[in-house]
């Protein structure tokens, strides 16, 4: 692929004593939404921690922007302009939302202009401003995290399951967010359970299975190939279609 902003060759990573990436190969396009899908136990999250430096690389390489990134620590991999929404949102429930935001902003203070762009994505955000964290919803949380992923300009994006638990119409929110980011060609590496959700925001896709990148191609082909869907998803996927 030409133009992958970020590149995984051979990656292999242990948790303690437990082997849970085999040789990952994956490519995401610059200025494109990858999902990357997979049972549950395949592997996903790991990746996603791995590329942030969280988890550490036994073997095999992580670039980024053409640079060997591999077992950088996680701050200076933050500051390479890759931003990381775990699965458990990593808000802090104790400070406002304005603090929470503040934080997230590194380098000075927040761009009103894009604060105001934040906040026109996610509307839930300027009305709790000045609450604690801990007393919004799930999908107020939600949408906090990503916001204080993207309150500066990124250069990739790392989203893991962020419809996990939320009501309907709070996925459809995160759906148009996530259509917005995608039409100001951000990149996005995105980790899903919800097919329905990931076909209709993603161009290129990524399965795994067992710590291994089974397949690669366009999400438009996959969501065509129902007979693909069954056995490269299962029906645990296969439900939400």
């Amino acid at each position: 692929m030409a133009d992958a902003l970020l590149e995984l060759t051979g990656l292999h990573a242990n948790i303690g004593q437990y082997h849970i990436l085999h040789g990952v190969d994956l490519q995401v396009p610059r200025g494109e939404l990858t999902v990357l899908l997979g049972r549950n136990g395949a592997g996903k999250s790991t990746t996603l921690r791995t590329i942030m430096g969280l988890t550490q690389v036994s073997r095999g390489q992580v670039r980024f922007n053409g640079e060997d990134i591999t077992g950088e620590a996680t701050p200076r991999v933050a500051r390479r302009g890759v931003a990381f929404v775990p699965e458990d949102m990593g808000i802090f429930q104790l400070l406002t939302v304005r603090e929470n935001m503040e934080l997230a902003a590194a380098s000075g203070p927040m761009d009103p202009a894009r604060l105001d762009w934040v906040q026109q994505l996610f509307p839930p955000l300027k009305r709790f401003w000045d609450k604690p964290a801990g007393n919004l919803s799930g999908g107020q949380k939600q949408m906090l995290a990503i916001a204080r992923a993207i309150i500066e300009p990124r250069e990739l994006l790392l989203v893991d399951e962020p419809t996990k638990g939320l009501a309907p119409s709070i996925i459809n929110d995160l759906r148009d967010a996530f259509r917005e980011l995608k039409e100001r060609e951000a990149t996005i590496l995105l980790v899903e359970q919800n097919f329905n959700f990931a076909r209709a925001l993603g161009q290129s896709v990524a399965v795994m299975d067992d710590g291994r990148i089974v397949h690669t191609g366009r999400m438009a082909a996959l969501a065509e190939d129902e007979a693909l869907q069954q056995q490269l998803l299962g029906l645990s996927l296969g439900a939400h279609q």
